[in-house]
């Protein structure tokens, strides 16, 4: 059992992350059975769902001449189109059906303004629209925070690095993510993931 100040939290184990879903992370599902078992230790367990109205600005079919994986340029910064996925309300949105999500303290949805993508559980990706996870997580009495899910080197590393910054003690059980690995995505989250002080463990 972790301690009373840890909480566990749990990226995006969605059906579209999984095989066969609209943006399908390569093993995605293996590691729910680790994660089912892991929220048996943690105190405090916290799911986070990515879900996108049908016209979300992410999405590359809402950019004439786009395709899936490129970049553009948005208010906010840099932005990776995606292919239209998590959208509310349906399947490819839910939480995958093996993932145990009656243990979960706080469910929080995340990418539910249409301008504006939201990697991090924390922020939007201007970072600076907060979703107020970190706010529920201090009057818990939370300092430490270990995440898992999916992808390792977005969703998961964008969170990761958030809540370091905002002085939460933070650790990534990798064996417990998969990642999508766009580009050298998966070396550079790493890497800045370590930069903000976050330990990557097994």
């Amino acid at each position: 059992m972790s301690g009373e100040t840890e909480a566990l939290i749990v990226i995006d184990v969605q059906n579209d992350f999984c095989p066969g879903g609209a943006l399908a992370v390569t093993g995605g599902d293996e590691i729910i059975p680790r994660i089912n078992a892991l929220m048996q230790e943690f105190p405090v367990t916290v799911l986070t769902q990515d879900w996108h109205p049908e016209e979300h600005s992410s999405f590359a079919a809402m950019h004439d001449g786009t395709s899936p994986f490129e970049t553009i340029e948005m208010p906010y910064g840099p932005q990776t189109l995606w292919p239209a996925h998590c959208v509310w309300g349906s399947k490819g949105a839910a939480f995958h059906p093996r993932l145990a999500i009656d243990p979960a303290d706080l469910i929080i949805r995340k990418g539910f303004r249409p301008e504006i993508d939201s990697y991090s559980a924390f922020f939007e990706n201007d970072h600076a629209t907060s979703t107020g996870l970190a706010g529920y997580l201090r009057e818990r009495g939370i300092t430490d925070l270990t995440f898992v899910g999916l992808a390792l080197d977005f969703c998961v590393a964008w969170s990761a690095i958030d809540a370091a910054k905002i002085g939460f003690n933070v650790r990534v059980l990798e064996g417990a993510c998969r990642a999508i690995d766009l580009n050298g995505s998966l070396a550079a989250a790493r890497d800045a993931m370590r930069a903000a002080g976050v330990v990557l463990a097994a």
